[in-house]
């Protein structure tokens, strides 16, 4: 068997910049084949232009079912099998609950989460059937935490963030592992060329505002580096994906953190109005 046979097949979206771009970098530098997947192919040129031979770039708007079933399709015809699914498409919006329009929201909704779980539908029969295969998501220090004005945004990448958990407990005896990606803010484009606005109501200033200005003042000096990240995410698959959860960033770390303290705060405020609500 030849080196590229033994070498894994990643499938990423959003590969055309970010961590897409950082991740499918970091593979091709591994020796790995690379599908790479975003809306637009011509970005991936340089990175077909790479390693010819590992990398097929191909368009897939996650949005899209018949793009989706395209790629994978292209996928598999191209190397065979995909070892690595990594959903990663998405962007970053600020606006107030009211504020966000049910378009706004739903489209929100079909990007970061539809769209990863129409392609994990996608490539989970094939990897249940040689039982092996790593699905990562990307999802977001959001994925747990929240902040006024990130309501749709972390409202996509919760349910992700549940239903992927449920989804690995569903998975483990096929031998298929998840893995969920909780980056606090790293250099990416979420603040600049993927970053949405929604029409701004004056009597939230005092709340969203200062998101409005952590986003505008954010973007290009974020603490993260999307190359360390992508090291770190191939080392976790390469190393079997031992945990459900890899935050990144020392700011996921402390968000995470004291979010889990506000959690069990509350629980043991309402610990004994909880129990005393028991049948028995």
């Amino acid at each position: 068997m030849s080196t590229h046979e033994k070498s894994k097949v990643w499938f990423i979206t959003g590969a055309s910049s970010g961590f897409g771009l950082a991740l499918a970098e970091e593979v091709i530098a591994r020796g790995d084949r690379v599908v790479a997947a975003a809306r637009k192919v011509e970005p991936m040129r340089k990175l077909v232009e790479r390693a010819p031979e590992r990398v097929l770039a191909v368009r897939a708007d996650v949005t899209n079912a018949d793009e989706i079933r395209k790629a994978v399709a292209s996928a598999n015809e191209r190397f065979g099998e995909i070892d690595v699914l990594v959903n990663n498409a998405g962007y970053s919006m600020v606006g107030a609950v009211e504020e966000t329009s049910d378009a706004e929201l739903r489209a929100a909704m079909e990007t970061m989460f539809f769209g990863a779980v129409a392609l994990t539908r996608e490539v989970l029969p094939r990897m249940r059937a040689r039982k092996a295969g790593t699905i990562v998501q990307l999802t977001s220090v959001g994925g747990l935490t929240t902040a006024a004005g990130f309501g749709p945004y972390c409202a996509a990448k919760h349910a992700l963030e549940g239903l992927s958990e449920c989804l690995a407990k569903e998975v483990t005896p096929f031998g298929i592992r998840v893995l969920i990606v909780e980056p606090g803010a790293f250099r990416t484009s979420l603040f600049g060329s993927a970053f949405r606005r929604v029409p701004e109501i004056a009597a939230y200033a005092p709340t969203v505002g200062p998101t409005r200005a952590f986003a505008a003042g954010s973007d290009g000096v974020q603490p993260g580096d999307p190359a360390k990240a992508a090291r770190a995410i191939a080392d976790a698959v390469a190393a079997g994906a031992p945990t459900l959860r890899l935050p990144l960033g020392s700011d996921a770390v402390q968000s995470l953190r004291g979010k889990l303290a506000e959690v069990a705060a509350d629980i043991d405020t309402n610990e004994a109005v909880a129990v005393s609500t028991s049948a028995r």
